[in-house]
């Protein structure tokens, strides 16, 4: 299990932060409904993604645009490939060459480059030929690229690989953690995981901004931390269990579900169960159950609701629930 795999389903997640529109898909088409279970942008496009600044985007044939929480069409899907809009601007594509527009679709930022990333912190990744590196909101190259690996800032600091070993750099480009580790993920609430060893066998714990180990390698898996809590596997990828630690690397909810994902919204879904005997429920901070397991796909509560499924693809019932586990809309 994969942290990008724990923020995506292979049905739809919604991951709609602050918004009260949750995406919903119908006949092959997709659109979006109110806390309420409402209908308020009706399924008519393609491909619909979440709200981010106001904006979706959305995709029509093979192009891409973006749409207002109105529904109306604001940016119309002209480019073969889009970023969400962070920081007032977007990376799109189109004949070949990136750019960035903003919320009226106008283009604000030209970059050479063979891929371009959302802005965070003020400056946007991009990639040429092999390497990564970084400019800033008048397309000046700030942070030339050189390294074989990274990814976006978060908390001021972004993760890049020089070699095979893995640290971080500021927003100046300057290392302020060496890289040393083997592996390492963003830092989130202050701190970042890290792995010795290979994907398989090696060890995982924490560390602060500094690069001090606050919690040893000594879990099978780890994932960044999220509401105060921290999803670990004790035991290998087959028949380990999933629980969750504080900051300090105790354990607060014992290693006992044989999937789970973050806490999002104060609660985590947790499973049971191999294969199609598996069940999804929810658990709440101290590991208590607060929703029953009964789902065969989960996804994240955001604002109040989380979209789920009871029963196989054809002939389940799939739909959005609240906290108290019931249904506010059905598809």
């Amino acid at each position: 299990m994969r942290w990008r795999l724990l923020l995506m389903c292979s049905f739809i997640t919604t991951s709609l932060f602050a918004q009260d529109l949750y995406k919903i898909r119908v006949e092959r088409k997709e659109g979006f409904i109110n806390k309420k279970g409402d209908v308020v942008i009706p399924n008519s496009f393609d491909k619909a993604y979440n709200f981010e600044e106001d904006l979706a985007k959305i995709k029509s044939g093979s192009k891409y645009g973006f749409i207002n929480k109105s529904g109306e069409t604001v940016v119309p899907a002209q480019y073969s490939k889009v970023s969400g809009f962070s920081e007032g601007l977007s990376a799109v594509k189109n004949d070949g060459k990136w750019f960035f527009i903003d919320k009226t679709g106008t283009k604000r930022i030209d970059v050479v480059c063979n891929f371009a990333y959302p802005f965070h912190e003020g400056l946007a990744r991009i990639q040429v030929g092999t390497l990564f590196g970084f400019i800033n909101t008048t397309g000046a190259i700030v942070i030339k690229p050189q390294f074989e690996g990274a990814y976006d800032f978060s908390e001021g600091k972004a993760r890049v690989r020089k070699g095979d070993k893995w640290g971080f750099i500021d927003l100046k480009g300057m290392f302020v953690i060496k890289p040393t580790f083997d592996f390492v993920r963003d830092f989130s609430e202050g701190l970042a995981v890290f792995r010795v060893g290979n994907e398989r066998t090696g060890k995982w714990g924490f560390i602060d901004k500094t690069g001090k180990i606050i919690v040893k390698a000594q879990f099978d898996k780890v994932f960044p931390f999220s509401e105060g809590r921290a999803l670990v596997r004790v035991g290998d990828f087959k028949s380990g269990k999933f629980g969750y630690v504080d900051k300090t690397g105790k354990i607060v909810v014992k290693p006992q579900f044989d999937s789970a994902y973050h806490f999002s919204d104060g609660l985590a879904n947790v499973a049971v169960g191999i294969g199609s005997d598996r069940k999804w429920g929810y658990v709440d901070v101290s590991g208590k159950l607060v929703v029953a397991k009964q789902f065969s796909k989960p996804s994240d509560f955001i604002n109040g609701l989380a979209l789920v499924r009871i029963g196989d693809f054809k002939t389940g019932t799939e739909g959005y629930i609240d906290k108290a586990g019931k249904f506010v809309w059905k598809k």
